[in-house]
């Protein structure tokens, strides 16, 4: 029986030649008559295990010949199953033992076909053909077979051809790929094993398997071992043969022997059959990868345990170190493995390969160093020490910062060789120019960047600035500098040489406040426009910590105002960040002041004049600059602003600024005395400075703009020698108001005595005034009749009992009064007075109670704030 890898085909064949297929999804086998008659001995399943039908299989038959066939289920009852046989070749050998078939990867028409007889072992590689009715004919017409042949044995023997199964466990390899099986020949010679490689893809891939592969005596493995270690001779040949992945087991009799595929040494002999039994075979699931032994009556799996663990071993023997490295599973094996081949490549001379080993090993860090620096090998050393850095856990902190400020010294060491051979023209070495030389200078450079980059963290910042500068190199430096965020350290660099682009280029990147601050005041005096530029757009300065370099900058400075660059940064701080801080209100009025800019006070002014009634600077630092520096139009603004009228007349009148006296003059309009008293100040000079008739008459036309000035004001001022006549006609004009004036006092007077009249009429009427009282009226204060006693009405036709009257005052009235009122009540209820006494102080009692009506006087004002319902009061009464 025939099984395929997938257990979906079964191929059953007869001692009298009679063929039958099942498919996994069929009840029941069908016959093939196409293979009637043909005692099959071997099949070559298709390489990509199809499970629907078998597709394109070879077929090797026991009278020597090989077929391939298509096999496929049929629905129909009348259908044949085999869709094609077509004999490809016959070979004079005799059976057919083994039949293998793969593809080469990335090759899908390309398949290698091993034919194994009971002499010779056939491989050939070619193109398969795309026909519908065979494809393997072109391989085999078109390509000769690599043959090996083994000389005649007249002993018969079994034969067989083994393959080993999938690999149990390709996440083990580093290259995620299937490694290359093995194959295992079974002849009367013993077992000619070796790998199945897949390349190169040509007829020499024979060739080169068979030269690779070796051969294990039959004696070798059938001799079995006795105590003492001495082998015993035995009769018995090879039965069968499998392949795990590392080891060749052998069915030798009643007996089980592995051995290793790598060394040929028998590592597992054990007798499993008892004498006389007689077993059917070995068997491999290739794709579950387990083993089995068959007998008529029983079966056994042989298990696999732990089957590679020596397998490291036996390759780095064999000095396989990339082979033995892969299959180490303990650090401990990985290791050895590392230090047995980083001692090999040295030898070799091969020292660039073996610092990459080294670093991950456990060999002596002062040997190795020692070993590279004795033979000089400097980038050797370098990758040695680099990746020995990677290999240090993070708190191995001394470890790792001596090793990277090592690195550091042997980087500037390699770039100022690299530098040197450049400079002077010669070859760094037999192999390299002058442009490869360039070439790899760039490249050490950029592997310093990423080693910087890295490993920052572990250098300590002040040992590497004096390592890289005793080299010399600047360009390094600055890149260390930026890579640890030290820019104090970048910009002072720069600063230090005047190199005052590089130092801003610097600047602009960043963020930090205090970096601002501290170069400020240099790169104000050398490059004040583009660092102005740069501070404006930084949001989170303190313009006050600014005003230092500013002050500096504007006391050296020049040129014009338009252009000083420390006005312009403040003008950008007070109008674009409304800046409140006075510091720097007082800074920008200090250089507008202080600016020689004789007689040009437009800009100040501009900026007094945008600060409104509440300014924010100092009125009292702004007046004592503007005088120093005889800014005679910012200190009377000042001084208006101040209120300080009567000092900015004076100033203005100091400095002859007639005009800008009366201005000023003109501005307290709520206070008509000061500002009468502002312009007689301005007349006094306008007059002094006035010279013959035509000044007198500008000097009091001039005077004239205000209204509260009067001839006989200005009189004083004129000297005595002016004659009247120059004036003459405004005391005309003087004298005709004042006769208005009196007429309409008289009018006034007549009016008044008048009204004094009718207010005396008016008192008389008093009298003879009266008010009546209907039947039945009430006191608006008690409701009970108002006649019952002694009552007040008021013109307002309001009435009270001058007892509810009286409390109601009193509780309304003042402390004082209200304190007279009871003294007065106490006086005359109790008859302490008598006579005209007591009728004065009745009369001062009602003068005191009746003075006014509680209900529509200010008594009613008072008592806005009293509610309508009083604690006590039944609320229901005002309900609608």
């Amino acid at each position: 029986m025939f099984l395929d890898p997938t257990a979906s085909h079964l191929i059953v064949c007869t001692a009298l030649g009679e063929n039958y297929y099942l498919h996994y999804q069929s009840r029941q086998p069908r016959p093939l008559p196409r293979l009637r008659g043909v005692s099959v001995e071997s099949i070559a399943w298709n390489p990509a295990l199809p499970t629907t039908s078998t597709r394109e299989i070879l077929i090797g038959a026991s009278d020597g010949n090989v077929y391939e066939g298509y096999i496929e289920t049929a629905t129909e009852f009348y259908r044949k199953e085999e869709k094609y046989l077509k004999s490809l070749q016959r070979l004079p050998d005799g059976p057919i033992t083994g039949l293998w078939v793969d593809s080469l990867p990335g090759r899908s028409d390309t398949r290698r076909v091993v034919i194994a007889t009971q002499s010779r072992l056939f491989h050939l590689v070619g193109k398969v053909g795309k026909g519908h009715e065979s494809i393997y004919s072109k391989l085999f017409d078109a390509e000769q077979p690599v043959i090996h042949e083994l000389s005649r044995s007249t002993t018969p023997a079994a034969s067989a051809l083994a393959v080993s199964p999938d690999s149990p466990d390709v996440s083990r390899f580093r290259d995620e790929a299937q490694p290359e099986r093995s194959f295992a020949w079974l002849s009367s010679h013993g077992v000619y094993h070796g790998k199945l490689l897949v390349s190169p893809a040509s007829s020499e891939l024979g060739s080169k398997i068979f030269n690779e592969s070796r051969l294990i005596p039959k004696a070798q493995l059938a001799t079995p071992e006795a105590a003492g270690g001495r082998r015993q001779a035995s009769t018995d040949g090879i039965e069968a043969i499998a392949l795990t992945q590392w080891h060749i087991v052998s069915l030798v009799g009643n007996r089980v022997v592995a051995a290793n595929q790598l060394t040929g040494q028998t590592v597992y002999d054990q007798v499993v059959l008892n004498q006389g039994q007689k077993a059917l075979g070995l068997y491999v699931d290739v794709q579950k990868n387990t083993f089995w032994l068959f007998t008529a009556q029983e079966i056994f799996e042989i298990v696999l345990t732990d089957e590679d663990r020596d397998v490291w071993n036996i390759m780095l023997k064999q000095q396989q170190f990339d082979a033995a490295l892969q299959h180490a599973h303990t650090p401990a094996q990985r290791d050895a493995v590392a230090v047995a081949s980083g001692d090999y490549l040295v030898e070799r001379g091969s020292f660039s390969e073996a610092a990459g080993v080294y670093g991950e090993s456990s060999k002596p860090f002062e040997e190795v160093a020692l070993c590279f620096i004795d033979n000089n090998q400097p980038d050797a050393l370098r990758k040695y020490l680099v990746t020995k850095l990677n290999t240090f856990k993070k708190s191995s902190i001394m470890q790792r910062i001596m090793i990277a400020t090592w690195l550091v010294e042997v980087f500037m060491a390699k770039l100022n060789s690299l530098d040197d051979t450049i400079i002077t023209g010669a070859e760094l070495s037999e192999t390299l120019n002058p442009a490869q030389t360039k070439e790899q200078l760039e490249a050490i450079r950029g592997e310093f960047h990423e080693f910087v980059t890295r490993h920052k963290t572990d250098l300590d910042r002040k040992t590497v600035y004096d390592v890289i500068s005793s080299h010399g190199r600047e360009e390094e430096l600055l890149f260390y500098a930026n890579a640890v965020n030290d820019y104090n350290y970048v910009l002072s660099y720069w600063v230090q040489r005047e190199r005052w682009p590089e130092a801003l280029t610097v600047l602009k990147r960043q963020t930090d406040a205090d970096v601002f601050y501290r170069y400020s005041s240099v790169l104000m005096t050398h490059a004040p426009t583009e660092l102005v530029e740069i501070l404006m757009r930084q949001a989170n300065l303190k313009p006050r910590s600014l005003i230092p370099a500013l002050l500096e900058y504007d006391r050296n400075y020049k040129g014009s105002l338009a252009l000083n660059q420390a006005v312009r940064y403040l003008q950008y701080v007070v109008n674009q960040l409304h800046s409140a801080d006075s510091a720097v209100h007082n800074t920008l009025l200090s250089m507008y002041a202080s600016h020689p800019s004789r007689g040009d006070e437009t800009a100040l002014l501009a900026y007094l004049e945008s600060q409104g009634d509440e300014p924010r600077y100092d009125p009292d630092f702004a007046l004592r600059l503007c005088i120093r520096h005889h800014r005679v139009l910012s200190c009377a603004h000042i001084y208006t602003g101040m209120g300080q009228y009567v000092q900015a007349v004076d100033l203005a009148l100091s400095h002859d600024e007639v005009r800008l006296a009366s201005i000023i003059a003109n501005r307290p309009m709520t206070n008509p005395p000061l500002r009468k008293k502002l312009w007689l100040a301005v007349a006094r000079r306008v007059i002094s400075q006035a010279h013959g008739d035509g000044g007198i008459k500008a000097a009091i036309e001039f005077l004239k703009q205000c209204d509260l000035l009067k001839i006989e004001d200005l009189i004083p001022f004129f000297p005595d020698f002016v004659v009247i006549d120059d004036f003459k006609d405004e005391i005309c004009a003087a004298l005709e108001d004042y006769s208005r004036n009196i007429d309409g006092l008289r009018r006034e007077m007549d009016e008044s005595s008048q009204t004094a009249a009718n207010i005396k009429v008016d008192i008389a009427a008093l009298e003879h005034r009266y008010a009546i009282v209907e039947p039945g009226e009430k006191c608006y204060a008690c409701g009970l009749p108002l006649l019952s006693r002694q009552f007040f009405v008021f013109p307002c036709q309001h009435a009270f009992h001058s007892d509810c009257l009286g409390r109601r005052v009193l509780e309304q009235a003042g402390p004082a009064k209200a304190k007279r009122i009871r003294e007065c009540q106490v006086q005359v209820s109790k008859g302490l007075v008598s006579g005209v006494r007591r009728e004065a102080m009745v009369a001062e009692l009602d003068s005191l109670v009746a003075s006014a009506c509680i209900l529509c006087s200010d008594y009613a004002i008072k008592r806005i704030d009293e509610p309508f319902v009083k604690e006590g009061e039944d609320l229901s009464d005002w309900a609608l």
